[in-house]
């Protein structure tokens, strides 16, 4: 049996969980030049970059001291819950790793509660003890109180700590006094998180995670939980059904390193791929072909919310993408549905629509995101939650919300949130900062983050992470101010958006090019203006004092995608392309609308 250690990596979004991973490489001799300026490794995919965050969890593994220790990367936001589930069925403990100024996160809970129902033993790495005002030993105190109001058994309240900077490459048993290297965390990881149990027997394994390659089409990975598995085996796949299908090893795979490598046969224990499994799904186990004994399959979360997603069909369409049809769009969602586990997609009643549901706005707005760097063009609608029917009620998702914010602002925010059917649950006021629990309403959740930092002044840390269904909580006021629609299409001119400034706000540019229908920019009040912004400046030889002075125009909103999605109404579809983002009416025509409106 080799020497093995399973650690999965919980953090809260940007405590440094991805720096410290990059360290352990190091460490662990991955980088032959450790001079050598290190990218992030895990973080690798752009989006990841320019965010922060992680959204799907890898495997690497490093040696140290004979021991092989596999690490794996889990997301820190609730929205890719449905990633973190299966990533900590393959540990046998985890590093909890939390800021020495922050302290544990609403975030972080979630993660922490899944691992401490699994039993799994927490190491706590307390990180950036570095940064000024830090609070090492009140944050190690409030981590225990965490635990201990997750139900955490006596053993796994009783867990080593290991503090240092990330950044800086150092870890020590004690913040004053910091070490050169990161082996004391390392020499924990041994010591402290238990070595996989060998199970002899039928070789069993459950499928946890999948890698898609062009080559060789969906490769299974997970941890062999019994037995041991071979190269050019036959095994069974039981599916979640209770069906058995035959299946072959054609090759296996375990990760060394940042990469992997091919063996004839693992051991009970052993993290590995299968390539040449046919049509599993996550959750399902492989199991020994003459006698076949499922594993428990995982439960995957169900998604909350949904949007349209459809052809780009306004009149700019084609113009910047290399993927325009229904066809196109549709093999796209396909192939996600491959490795993106909380998705589902069914055709919509309309033509060339589908309705895609997912975990949250973030999760969509990623895939739409991604979808957009790849070429396509596509309409997507605005985010509507699921709603259940239990026990003859009406039931919708519940959030469980915490807001850490100044106190100066904590009453508009409150009142804010209670607008929304939020509940308070709990406030506490600490070092001159609020923080606040709320239960509330998805459906309130969407749109609000804009709204919160507007009037924080940018100061709140939001977040949050889906309770129960509850019954539904009644109807929520959205945004009051109508849009501002450009009524014929062509090129917008600074004369007449400055004509129109005191109408409300702009989010184009002069000189941008608008269609009929597009919003251009929100009313003041409420319902739509239609306004002509493409009329320009009539050059006659006549000239009037004070009309020829220069134009001063406020400048234009800009939106994220996310921002766009919270934003729009039900009669609106936010257009996106590879190189622009624009929000428009669904009916282009002024007296469609009219008539619409109407019926």
């Amino acid at each position: 049996m080799q020497k093995i250690r399973n650690i999965a990596i919980i953090a809260h979004v940007d405590h440094g969980k991805t720096t410290l991973v990059d360290k352990m490489l190091l460490a662990g001799k991955l980088f032959r030049d450790e001079t050598a300026e290190l990218g992030q490794f895990l973080d690798s995919n752009d989006l990841e970059r320019e965010r922060g965050i992680t959204i799907l969890s890898k495997n690497v593994s490093i040696t140290y001291k004979d021991y092989k220790i596999n690490i794996i990367d889990t997301p820190g936001h609730a929205d890719f819950g449905g990633e973190v589930e299966r990533v900590l069925n393959m540990a046998d403990g985890v590093l909890l790793l939390v800021d020495a100024f922050e302290g544990p996160m609403p975030q972080t809970r979630f993660v922490l509660q899944k691992a401490i129902e699994m039993g799994l033993k927490p190491i706590v790495v307390v990180n950036k003890v570095d940064k000024p005002n830090c609070r090492p030993g009140e944050v190690q105190e409030m981590v225990f109180d965490l635990m201990f109001s997750l139900d955490a058994t006596e053993e796994q309240l009783d867990f080593a700590t290991i503090y240092g900077s990330a950044k800086n490459g150092w870890m020590a048993t004690d913040w004053k006094k910091p070490e050169t290297d990161i082996f004391p965390l390392l020499d924990a990881i041994i010591e402290h998180i238990p070595e996989p149990d060998a199970l002899e027997g039928t070789p069993q394994m459950l499928i946890t995670s999948l890698d898609f390659s062009k080559y060789v089409g969906r490769i299974a990975i997970g941890r062999v939980h019994r037995g041991t598995l071979r190269e050019g085996q036959d095994v069974m796949l039981c599916k979640r059904d209770g069906e058995m299908v035959k299946s072959r090893i054609k090759e296996l795979n375990v990760f060394e390193g940042l990469g992997r490598t091919k063996v004839t046969e693992v051991h009970s224990g052993d993290i590995c791929a299968l390539i040449g499994i046919e049509g599993f799904e996550i959750g399902e186990s492989i199991a020994d072909f003459l006698e076949p004994e499922a594993l428990t399959p995982i439960a995957i979360d169900e998604p909350t919310m949904s949007m349209l997603f459809t052809i780009n069909n306004s009149p700019f369409f084609g113009k910047d993408g290399k993927f325009v049809t229904s066809r196109h769009i549709y093999d796209r969602l396909m192939k996600e549905l491959d490795k993106n586990l909380a998705l589902r997609v069914l055709p919509a009643e309309t033509s060339d629509a589908w309705i895609v549901y997912g975990r949250g706005v973030l999760h969509l707005s990623v895939l739409i995101e991604t979808m957009r760097r790849e070429g396509y063009e596509l309409q997507v609608g605005q985010p509507q939650v699921l709603i259940k029917e239990i026990d003859g009620k009406k039931c919708e998702p519940i959030e469980e919300l915490s807001i850490n914010l100044p106190e100066e602002s904590s009453s508009r925010i409150i009142d804010m949130v209670t607008k929304r059917k939020g509940e308070m649950t709990m406030m506490e006021s600490k070092n001159d900062r609020m923080h606040l629990t709320f239960n509330m309403p998805s459906r309130g959740i969407i749109g609000l983050n804009n709204a919160v930092l507007t009037a924080s002044a940018g100061e709140a840390i939001m977040a949050h992470r889906f309770l129960e269904y509850q019954p539904w909580k009644g109807a929520i006021e959205r945004r009051a101010n109508g849009g501002i629609i450009a009524m014929e299409g062509g090129t917008a001119f600074a004369f007449s958006i400055n004509n129109l400034q005191s109408r409300g706000r702009f989010f184009i540019n002069p000189q941008e090019e608008v269609y009929a229908g597009q919003i251009v920019g929100e009313h003041s009040k409420e319902g739509d203006l239609v306004v002509n912004v493409t009329k320009s400046k009539k050059l006659s030889n006549m000239r009037a004092s004070g009309s020829d002075d220069k134009v001063s125009l406020a400048p234009p909103i800009v939106f994220s995608l996310e921002d766009a999605l919270e934003y729009i109404k039900a009669d609106e579809y936010v257009e996106v392309t590879p190189n622009a983002m624009r929000i428009r009416k669904i009916l282009l025509d002024e007296n469609e609308r009219k008539r619409n409106s109407k019926n």
